[in-house]
């Protein structure tokens, strides 16, 4: 008597979940999933990484920044984690809610691996954030100059504008990153070129007490 019950009941609860009638249920799993995956990619921990994704997570979660899994792996200079996740199909160039792009994280923080990597599997080096940077600007800036050689390598205009006319040499000048400010000058870099206050790189320069690059724009 039982099984005539029981028998019923499970054809019921496999009909039901070929119909969907368990989405809920599997979009919970999905998130927690998802999650770990996050929280592994977070932790440097490659091994839950692969094993999150083996569950089924998705290789593009994201976090509540819009931080996926890659996105991390870029800012925390982690390139086995960043090599996994593009080998299994991570998108190159996802974008964070400020607009941060997996090689803008790289460049920021100079890690000159990750960002070969991203550009061999199509990173743009012209992707800009919601403020009009690139990776460049981020590189420039934190005097990151073996990313700036990388991406002027890659097509990057040196005497490249953006957000009130400024270069990359004017962030260089304007955080006195003396090496890279030297490295955009021996690939071109103007330095006679204004922002719309008018101001140079040197000026740039003289006004942030960025002593070093000042007296390298003097002596050119």
């Amino acid at each position: 008597m039982t099984d005539m019950f029981i028998r019923p009941l499970a054809s019921a609860v496999l009909f039901a979940a070929a119909f969907g009638a368990c989405v809920p249920v599997f979009a919970q799993d999905q998130g927690e999933i998802n999650r770990q995956l996050l929280v592994a990619a977070k932790d440097d921990d490659q091994q839950s990484v692969v094993a999150a994704l083996q569950r089924g997570a998705s290789v593009d979660a994201m976090n509540r920044i819009g931080d996926t899994a890659l996105v991390t792996a870029c800012k925390k200079g982690d390139t086995a984690m960043a090599r996994t996740l593009i080998e299994r199909g991570a998108n190159v160039q996802h974008a964070n809610a400020p607009g941060d792009t997996p090689l803008m994280a790289a460049a920021y923080g100079g890690f000159d691996e990750i960002v070969a990597l991203l550009l061999v599997h199509g990173a743009d080096p012209l992707a800009t954030d919601r403020v009009g940077k690139t990776a460049m600007e981020y590189a420039a800036g934190q005097g990151q100059t073996k990313v700036v050689g990388q991406l002027l390598d890659a097509g990057v205009d040196v005497n490249r504008t953006y957000k009130n006319d400024l270069t990359a040499l004017m962030w260089a000048a304007g955080y006195d990153r003396a090496e890279t400010a030297q490295l955009l000058l021996a690939r071109g870099a103007n330095r006679s070129l204004k922002d719309n206050r008018g101001m140079t790189a040197k000026d740039i320069a003289v006004q942030t007490k960025s002593e070093r690059v000042a007296g390298l724009l003097s002596a050119g």
